[in-house]
């Protein structure tokens, strides 16, 4: 299923133009999809936004910086269901308790807003308690990832940087092209541009005449997702996120593509396991 972040969509009336569009032409049985909303007190489109959720009854909604019961209960009454990002135990415990759905384990890696934990700790965890949907976000830009989410314990994998590069999506072109030239090496972690950390790409960083390797901390109650004060740089445009996975991207082409790829290697992962399960058993026997 694909998602697509609600401030993504500038001005907001864009959002609404987006689910015509989407729910003019996909039922359910077709693809569902999804909408991120950042539930934090700094977005002041969430009610405006939320309202058009609820309006088009997106059949999932993805929240992340904040669990918000009230959020919650309008998706669920119409029927939808809710995913909540979480980088650690802690914040899926809460995110459940306040009426969560599902869990989305946003991982060390994860591009844009992401924690620091193994995607081993993190899942291991979440799994000792949770047995509801559980999605895993970080670094997985191939099928071999897939597989490897799946067997950790993870229902579903999230990917995000390897879709920017795709010619289908409305990033800028330079972005898309930057995802192709770089690799891990070339993602900085700060909390510089939202108060809340995360994974960028270290050539936009330079290209807003910061020094990646030299950035100031941000204070975190002074969050604010929308907006960077910084010469006229704003995060949300000028500032690119991705993940530390996007070494396995080395072009820029159709979604089609890219997905019949993670679809081969994914059962091509799972074919040469299965091999190697049928050996050790016939060692065994």
């Amino acid at each position: 299923m694909g998602s697509i972040p609600s401030l993504n969509a500038r001005p907001a009336s864009v959002l609404e133009a987006w689910l015509q569009r989407l729910t003019g032409s996909l039922t359910i049985a077709d693809a569902p999809f999804a909408v991120n909303l950042i539930v934090h007190r700094s977005n002041a489109r969430l009610e405006e936004d939320l309202a058009l959720v609820v309006k088009y009854e997106v059949p999932i909604v993805i929240t992340s910086l904040g669990a918000r019961p009230e959020v919650n209960d309008a998706v669920h009454a119409y029927g939808g269901i809710v995913l909540h990002d979480v980088t650690t135990n802690v914040f899926a415990r809460k995110a459940v308790a306040r009426g969560a759905d599902g869990l989305i384990a946003v991982a060390a890696g994860a591009g844009g807003h992401a924690g620091t934990q193994s995607p081993f700790a993190l899942v291991q965890e979440i799994r000792s308690w949770f047995d509801g949907m559980l999605v895993l976000s970080g670094a997985i830009a191939n099928g071999r990832s897939i597989a490897a989410a799946r067997a950790l314990g993870a229902d579903l994998a999230y990917i995000g940087s390897a879709f920017v590069a795709t010619e289908e999506a409305a990033a800028d072109p330079r972005y898309k092209q930057m995802i192709v030239d770089s690799s891990a090496e070339d993602i900085v972690y700060s909390n510089l541009f939202t108060g809340v950390h995360g994974n960028y790409l270290a050539p936009s960083v330079r290209a807003a005449g910061l020094d990646p390797q030299d950035l100031a901390l941000s204070d975190p109650s002074r969050m604010d997702v929308t907006a960077f004060a910084g010469g006229g740089t704003k995060a949300w445009r000028d500032i690119w996120g991705a993940g530390q996975g996007i070494g396995a991207v080395d072009a820029v082409v159709p979604a089609a593509t890219l997905i019949a790829r993670l679809r081969r290697e994914y059962r091509d992962a799972l074919s040469r396991l299965a091999e190697e399960s049928r050996l050790v058993n016939q060692d065994g026997a």
